[in-house]
């Protein structure tokens, strides 16, 4: 049986095409090649994907650049020339889970919202992307803290982003809570749920991650700030 990392190439699970990656389409060959800068496009994806992939799958410690490239199909020299190692390429690959939650948070519009409903807006969107695509959530809500300081920076950075999202559009819904809470209060309330959906993916309860998001809507919004009266 074919192996990547020890574990059986079969048993590996894939991302969710679209949710955070797309997988590129066969590449044509001949007269109809793509051009240089489309295949290594299509290259990269391929290798951001594997990567994912394989960090859920078994975690960093027995994932290579060989089982990257092994997984995506691409040649070594096509991926260091993307990346100087293996960390570069999956932090490239949790910048872009970052970039695609962040922007579908910042997408939200709270206008004509009370907080507490701005909020469950918000833990739907974050554990509902999570949920849609679990193998993304695997790997860089659970496996990824264990690759060292600069994973866990990225982590940190990641967070401090949502936190800030949250302290702004409270101030901007109520002017009064700058004075009421700090910015790590926001914090804590975001490491808070990360940590509850990264056990519930660890324990392969993915399907009560909608629970979970309805369960803590009342609660967050009051920890973020808003009175019992504000809902």
């Amino acid at each position: 049986m074919c192996r990547v990392s020890g574990v059986p190439v079969a048993s590996i699970d894939v991302v969710t095409d679209g949710v955070f990656f797309t997988a590129p389409g066969s590449l044509p060959r001949g007269r109809n090649a793509l051009p240089r800068e489309q295949v290594a496009a299509a290259q990269r994806e391929r290798i951001l994907i594997a990567a994912t992939e394989l960090l859920a799958a078994s975690g960093a410690a027995e994932v290579g650049p060989k089982e990257i490239c092994l997984r995506a199909k691409v040649s070594l020299s096509s991926f260091y020339a993307m990346f100087p190692s293996r960390d570069a390429c999956v932090f490239a690959a949790y910048d872009r889970f970052i970039e695609v939650l962040l922007g579908r948070l910042i997408a939200i519009d709270g206008a004509g919202l009370s907080w507490r409903a701005y909020m469950g807006a918000i833990l739907a969107t974050y554990l509902g992307a999570l949920e849609a695509d679990p193998v993304v959530g695997r790997a860089f809500q659970v496996q990824m803290d264990a690759m060292g300081e600069p994973a866990r920076a990225r982590r940190r950075a990641a967070l401090s982003a949502i936190a800030r999202l949250l302290h702004d559009k409270h101030v901007a819904w109520e002017p009064a809570a700058v004075g009421r809470l700090p910015f790590d209060a926001y914090l804590s309330g975001v490491y808070g749920i990360r940590q509850l959906a990264a056990d519930l993916l660890e324990e392969g309860r993915v399907s009560d991650l909608p629970a979970l998001a309805e369960q803590a809507t009342a609660w967050v919004s009051l920890m973020f700030g808003a009175g019992p009266d504000q809902g």
